[in-house]
């Protein structure tokens, strides 16, 4: 039985990538036509699960009130509380530090607007702003499900990334999550697969290999 184009392209890029002495992740490129991201409605952002997960470890941050930091505690990499969030604020080099370092904030509801105020200066531009969530809810089943995403965000812009694997795993595994978020991509664009001009398989450091 013949390899689908998919698996075959991604075979492909993982053998041209030169060894490297860390473990390189897998990135999709989509480069669109035909749309006008100038108007929001037409811009893509998204969280996509992604079936094979992402390779390595999401590290996830929960901000809220002692109820819902004690419930995420064994579940979220960090966890912050109101106080804490005012001291992190107000230290500028460990707010930026905190907002590389986690892939995914999720914040009490009643709290968004105070992380809004308080954090948003570091996250917005990083597409980081909090996920919200009921207060008193147990986050253990969203974090699960955010440990296994990926965001796409267009922006206005007509070619953007996401992260799809590592090296270190098969090209079948990859393969399965480029088609779950090309999919997931075609389901918000207009015209569908037509608003998509190409996209692209690579490493890092890699060559590229033209998918459609």
């Amino acid at each position: 039985m013949a390899e689908k184009p998919t698996v075959m392209a991604v075979q492909k890029a993982l053998e041209s990538a030169k060894k490297r002495n860390f473990t390189e992740t897998v990135e999709l490129a989509i480069n669109l036509k035909d749309v006008d991201l100038s108007l929001p409605k037409n811009r893509i952002a998204d969280d996509i699960v992604l079936p094979n997960g992402r390779g390595r470890k999401v590290r996830i941050c929960v901000i809220g009130g002692g109820e819902l930091v004690q419930k995420a505690k064994d579940v979220a990499d960090v966890t912050i509380t109101a106080d804490e969030l005012q001291t992190i604020a107000d230290d500028k080099k460990q707010a930026k530090k905190l907002a590389n370092d986690i892939d995914y904030f999720i914040a009490e509801a009643p709290m968004m607007a105070l992380v809004g105020k308080r954090l948003g200066i570091v996250l917005g531009p990083r597409g980081k702003m909090p996920k919200p969530i009921a207060p008193g809810l147990d986050p253990t089943a969203m974090i699960n499900g955010l440990r296994n995403s990926v965001s796409v965000r267009t922006k206005d812009r007509m070619t953007f990334h996401a992260p799809v694997g590592t090296v270190d795993m098969t090209p079948e595994q990859i393969a399965d999550n480029i088609e779950a978020i090309l999919k997931r991509v075609e389901l918000k664009l207009e015209k569908g697969r037509m608003n998509i001009a190409s996209s692209y398989v690579k490493t890092t450091m890699g060559p590229s290999e033209r998918l459609i």
